[in-house]
């Protein structure tokens, strides 16, 4: 153990990444690395046998198309919100319950590096306050999974993982070789991450002050919510007004762009945005997700899900426009003068609540798809699962002979 700051253990991490498509799980720095082969999702990916395994049953036909395996989804808030939270603290929330009952030893989870707000710094927690901490958005790659050996050197048996897409199918793909009692994971969705130096060049370009911001969020109604720590008051900008034409086409790393699970199919709960139309979005997906909510039910505010406008045209677009940018960035070009007109009408007409999860989710497949294809078309074979590719269908994308992966 190297280094310790009130309540959070914050262990060394050797190693590197592996070369090649990479996420920084975690698992590379773990003893040789050998295990990445097995427990990469940008390898050979197998969400059947994992969800079999971890939920009891593979994801079925309707919505558990696009989110996976469901036992309950809601529209849900933290009830008083948790300050500093990035929305009302729910995610950290339930896991501050898990220590406060005893029901984990500790929780792997990301705080702020010291040096750098945005910078994700893996930690080991094991006291419930300081879950707070851990609240609020990182931007980068944080190498949690390589904390699963320090935390078995510390005698912890039982844990808690908060955890994105690429972390959580690690761990589930290693989880009954790593010696623990028992792992609950909380699940964050995760959509189009990019490194600390390039999120620190983007706020650049929407702030003349970068360093005063405080909060940035991408809010289901088609705005970037910016909050600041100088007293000013809260700043919206329309998807459609951000600078993202002044940005490289590399911007957003191509594991990024080919990611297969948007919105944490293994995880025990997840706890995001997309769905959740101003507020949170649950999707309780097993008993064990069941168990941890309920540790939490008095102060969680759950709603009915909203599920209204027409997702059609804007994937279509956006297919239309990920084709055209060749690798690049999808941007939609238009006058200027059409932009505030668009901005207003977005937030009103398009799709929201379900309809928007389904919309980008349905985005996700189709840029996995599309990149693969370009860049890395060797790779598709065994790297797209079946659950992207009958979402990719409705919109004309199919597997050709030589990308249907060889069963058995």
């Amino acid at each position: 153990m190297d280094g310790e700051r009130i309540g959070l253990v914050i262990p060394k991490v050797g190693g590197a990444p592996r070369a090649g498509l990479c996420t920084d799980c975690g698992v590379s720095r773990i003893g040789d690395g050998r295990a990445c082969g097995k427990a990469c999702q940008f390898i050979q990916p197998d969400y059947d046998s994992l969800e079999q395994t971890v939920h009891g049953r593979i994801a079925g036909a309707a919505d558990e198309v696009f989110f996976g395996v469901t036992q309950a989804m809601y529209r849900a808030r933290l009830q008083p919100a948790a300050e500093g939270a990035q929305w009302t603290g729910l995610t950290t929330g339930l896991a501050a319950e898990l220590l406060r009952a005893g029901a984990v030893d500790g929780v792997l989870a990301t705080a702020p590096d010291p040096n750098d707000r945005w910078k994700p710094m893996p930690v080991i927690v094991t006291d419930p306050a300081d879950m707070a901490q851990c609240r609020g958005m990182r931007m980068g790659y944080g190498p949690l999974l390589a904390l699963l050996e320090p935390a078995r050197d510390m005698g912890l048996r039982r844990i808690a993982v908060i955890g994105v897409p690429c972390q959580v199918y690690a761990l589930r793909a290693l989880e009954a070789e790593l010696g623990f009692d028992e792992i609950t994971v909380i699940g964050t969705p995760c959509s189009d991450n990019t490194t600390t130096e390039n999120f620190h060049r983007f706020l650049g370009l929407l702030e003349d002050r970068p360093e005063t911001v405080s909060y940035l969020e991408f809010r289901a109604d088609y705005r970037v919510e910016l909050r600041y720590d100088d007293g000013r008051k809260p700043r919206f900008v329309p998807f459609l007004k951000l600078p993202l034409s002044d940005l490289p086409a590399d911007f957003f790393p191509m594991t990024c762009k080919t990611c297969v699970d948007y919105t944490n199919r293994l995880a025990d709960i997840t706890v995001g945005y997309m769905g959740g139309d101003g507020d949170q979005w649950l999707i309780v997906r097993n008993a064990r997700g069941a168990a941890v909510l309920d540790r939490l039910a008095d102060r969680v505010v759950t709603t009915p899900l909203t599920d209204r406008g027409k997702r059609t045209a804007a994937v279509k677009g956006f297919l239309a426009n990920t084709e055209r940018a060749a690798g690049g960035l999808p941007l939609r070009r238009m006058p200027n003068w059409v932009r505030p007109i668009v901005a207003w009408l977005q937030p009103r007409t398009g799709p929201r609540g379900l309809e928007f999860a389904r919309a980008r989710v349905e985005m996700k497949a189709i840029e996995t798809i599309l990149h693969l294809r370009r860049a890395h078309p060797a790779k598709i074979k065994n790297m797209v699962p079946r659950h992207v590719w009958a979402i990719a269908e409705r919109y004309g994308l199919t597997q050709t002979t030589t990308e249907t992966r060889d069963e058995g």
